[in-house]
């Protein structure tokens, strides 16, 4: 039950849900004699509550297209670890749980400018939808909504420019984005 317990907080990690929340905390009313259950149920809502929902494990990015081996190596030494928690989290060897730091990464869009500074744009956020072999420049995005950075995205959502008045300098859309105004944009004239 208490690798069941951790599952609960490795897959729900930074996203706040709160039928989750409510079920660890429904444990942690059961198991509230038992030192290695309470531990375990501690450690579960922890991560459910990541960084207050801005932070996640997730060992992928650029678009789910690459993986960082460290954030992947993090995350299965703590799995491997729960093959037998009495001998390693539960006992002297509680520090393995730090090894999922190399996992956490925000789940924020910031847009700054050339010189680092925070520069508001628009951009949508959306199911990210698979392009490869279309002709011409296809959507990349479906279902989405516009939003004025900073802005979170879920592990599944992409995020594109919502105006052509910047241009970012690379192709994701991830973390800190660096963008440069379009020197080809005109402005719309009003009347």
């Amino acid at each position: 039950s208490q690798n069941a317990v951790l599952a609960m907080g490795i897959v729900s990690a930074g996203t706040n849900n709160s039928r989750v929340a409510g079920l660890l905390r429904q444990l942690g009313e059961f198991y509230s004699k038992e030192a290695g259950h309470m531990f375990c149920v501690r450690i579960a809502q922890g991560m459910l509550h990541m960084g207050k929902g801005l932070i996640s494990l997730n060992p992928v990015h650029s678009d789910r297209l690459l993986m960082n081996p460290a954030a992947l190596g993090g995350m299965l030494v703590l799995i491997h670890s729960c093959l037998d928690l009495k001998s390693t989290l539960l006992d002297k060897t509680h520090y393995l749980l730090y090894y999922l730091t190399c996992a956490m990464n925000p789940r924020v869009i910031i847009t700054v400018n050339d010189d680092m500074e925070w520069r508001p744009v628009t951009v949508r956020v959306g199911q990210a939808v698979e392009t490869v072999g279309q002709a011409g420049k296809p959507k990349t995005i479906t279902g989405f909504q516009t939003h004025t950075t900073p802005v979170l995205i879920g592990s599944k959502e992409r995020a594109e420019l919502g105006t052509e008045e910047v241009l970012s300098v690379s192709s994701v859309l991830e973390g800190i984005v660096i963008v440069k105004d379009n020197p080809d944009y005109e402005k719309e004239e009003e009347g």
